[in-house]
């Protein structure tokens, strides 16, 4: 709680590990909003590089720096980070990830303001090491700009084949509904963010607003990068827990043409990851070519 007893509108948590190549530049990020009213958690996964020293250089009375005793899992740190928050709206941000300055902004009214609204998702660029944007404006595809039930969503995520809603960074939740939904799920490490929006999705409505308000970046070690076979694996559970669950109203065609639709969900990734390692390679030459140049001086 803040001096004089108000609680943030919105919290926004960072959870770090290893993240010195890019935390800095997410702080910055979210330290720019021009919505005021929010505070920023960093939780500081006890890394063995320098993220702690970055976190806590940063002089913003919105900003608490916790740091784990213990290494925890990916699921477990999340579900930490989201715990810490005091805010009713809480949205998790990965620590090599961006927000555009009106983030917040035209999110948290909407989410404030209706209180059928479960999420709020933007779409978001995909930038490279560089954030050099690779791939603009990217999500919310299938139709999901707009107002849409649960129902409406689930179908639309079936039949994408791959996570046309976004990551984290793109998203807006409550606090409480992602606690009755039992939070991260850590046995989903591939899709734990899809996973739990359809989770969520069982307490109220989904909108979609059209502008571009976060960054994703894609880099070499991405851990999306490396496990996709992995990913689509999750993503068929997913797609097949959805069609028998009975929570939306998704019908058989729907998970026929997803499970079509999930290679060519698994081809989109491959080719985004396929331009970011092009887009490194370049820069290693770029920088050898400079060095080599200085030393020759």
């Amino acid at each position: 709680m803040r001096p004089g007893g108000f609680l943030p509108s919105v919290s926004v948590c960072i959870p770090v590990y290893n993240g010195e190549s890019y935390l800095a530049e997410t702080i910055r990020s979210v330290l720019e909003q021009t919505w005021r009213d929010f505070e920023l958690v960093v939780l500081e996964n006890n890394s063995s590089d320098r993220s702690w020293e970055i976190a806590t250089s940063f002089r913003d009375p919105r900003i608490r720096v916790e740091r784990n005793r213990e290494t925890l899992s990916q699921g477990e740190n999340w579900n930490r980070a989201v715990q810490l928050c005091r805010a009713p709206l809480v949205k998790l941000v990965c620590a090599d990830d961006l927000l555009h300055p009106r983030c917040l902004e035209l999110q948290v009214p909407p989410m404030r303001d209706d209180p059928s609204l479960a999420l709020v998702a933007s779409r978001r660029h995909m930038i490279d090491e560089q954030s050099r944007v690779l791939v603009p404006r990217r999500g919310l595809g299938a139709g999901l700009v707009g107002l849409h039930s649960g129902s409406e969503v689930a179908r639309r995520v079936i039949r994408n084949g791959a996570n046309p809603i976004g990551e984290p960074g793109n998203v807006l939740f409550r606090q409480e509904q992602f606690v009755t939904a039992g939070g991260w799920r850590a046995d989903r490490r591939f899709i734990m963010d899809l996973d739990l929006w359809m989770r969520l999705l069982q307490y109220g409505d989904f909108l979609g607003v059209p502008e571009t308000l976060a960054a994703f970046r894609i880099a070499r070690g991405s851990v999306s990068s490396e496990y996709e076979q992995q990913i689509s694996d999750e993503q068929q559970q997913l797609i097949d827990e959805l069609g028998e669950s009975g929570t939306f109203d998704v019908r058989p065609l729907d998970v026929r043409i997803g499970r079509i639709a999930l290679p060519l969900g698994r081809a989109r990734r491959k080719a985004l990851f396929r331009v970011s390692r092009i887009a490194a390679r370049k820069d290693d030459k770029l920088m050898a070519e400079q060095e080599e140049a200085a030393s020759a001086r």
